[in-house]
């Protein structure tokens, strides 16, 4: 045939070519390595190319425009595991807490990598999301409608990177919610275990016989209304003694908004018996040198024997100041560092009324500790 040319290589290896005009063009076209390719088989590929060329096709470019295809599929595919660790990465550093990064990484590794994971993320749909939410939609709601949103942050990030398009199959307005049954209709909220107020008091004396750091950090906690996680966290750089306040940056806060707490007599009493580390800042330090850990003072009420929790304490605060004074609701709601969900209110809630709070703090710490 003509043009058809076997090559042999200074190895001895031996191949296949063509060589035609191709328009203006001379195309050395190769067919395949000898004896792999026999010279029937040569013969046929160099008559099926001609053909081609002949229709006003170039063999030449249509390889490599394939072959660039290929490298940019190749580029553009990523694994759903793969896109959510690199959303991880360029976000997690901008997360308000370590904790949170780890709720993210750990529900997305319990539930959706085993099911969507080596999935290549543009190829994630429906029926995959609903695979991952359903088996845990109504036994731990809170949890999959979390973990929805994460499935859903992850496919918008992979869509704006180039890595899919279309619909994303995660979202809830207009599209899962007409799938799955709404939060509300089947969540039950489970609120936290807390002690009853006439027993509050007793307990307070027991915890006092306790000199741990863990008896400590509890006892500062109760006595300032405060969340576990702000107490453990806790730096003597955010103790202004002269003026007996607390104030907590808005990076430890659950609403991401500092947080002023006025110190009674007591929560100072508190700081003074704690022993400070050299070169630790931390108020409440573990025997490693940092934070406490979050099981640290629920472990030590099961020791006690107490069926609460610690985060009950402020239910129990809330319970007394609504029971038991005649302080304003929303300076109740103030000590506890509640978002206002009521918009007009909080657009005319100016201040944090610190000053009426201690006085409310002070009366607290009086019915913790009535005899002094």
């Amino acid at each position: 045939m003509t043009g058809l040319y076997l090559y042999v290589n200074e190895g001895g290896g031996r191949s296949w070519v063509l060589r035609t005009m191709v328009g203006s063009k001379r195309r050395h076209i190769g067919l395949g390595g000898f004896p792999d390719v026999p010279l029937a088989a040569a013969k046929e590929r160099a008559r099926q190319l001609k053909l081609d060329i002949a229709q006003g096709r170039d063999p030449v470019e249509e390889r490599r425009a394939a072959k660039h295809r290929l490298v940019a599929s190749q580029v553009a595919a990523m694994s759903f595991q793969r896109a959510a660790e690199r959303y991880i990465e360029a976000h997690g550093d901008s997360w308000k807490s370590d904790k949170h990064r780890a709720q993210w990484v750990s529900t997305l590794v319990t539930y959706a990598y085993p099911v969507i994971g080596v999935l290549d993320v543009k190829d994630v749909a429906q029926q995959h999301v609903l695979e991952v939410l359903e088996p845990i939609w109504k036994t731990k709601n809170e949890t999959a409608s979390r973990l929805r949103g994460r499935i859903e942050v992850v496919l918008d990030w992979a869509s704006v990177r180039g890595h899919r398009s279309g619909e994303n199959p995660a979202r809830w307005k207009g599209h899962l919610d007409k799938l799955l049954p709404a939060p509300g209709k089947i969540h039950r909220v489970e609120h936290h275990r807390a002690m009853p107020i006439e027993e509050v008091s007793a307990f307070m004396l027991r915890l006092a016989q306790h000199g741990s750091v863990s008896a400590m950090a509890l006892t500062f906690l109760v006595l300032t209304a405060g969340r576990s996680g702000e107490v453990r966290g806790a730096t003597w750089s955010e103790i202004d003694f002269e003026n007996s306040v607390w104030t907590v940056p808005a990076d430890r806060m659950k609403a991401g908004k500092e947080h002023r707490v006025p110190l009674s007599d007591d929560a100072l009493r508190v700081l003074n018996c704690v022993p400070r580390v050299a070169n630790c800042d931390c108020i409440f330090p573990s025997t490693r040198g940092g934070p406490l850990s979050d099981m640290a003072l629920t472990q030590l009420m099961r020791r006690m024997g107490v069926d609460a929790v610690p985060h009950g304490f402020r239910s129990t605060f809330r319970d007394w100041a609504g029971e038991k004074t005649n302080y304003p609701r929303e300076v109740a709601e103030m000590a506890l560092a509640h978002t206002i969900q009521n918009q007009v209110e909080a657009a005319y809630r100016r201040g944090d009324a610190l000053e009426r709070r201690r006085q409310m703090m002070t009366d607290w710490s009086r019915f913790l500790f009535p005899v002094q």
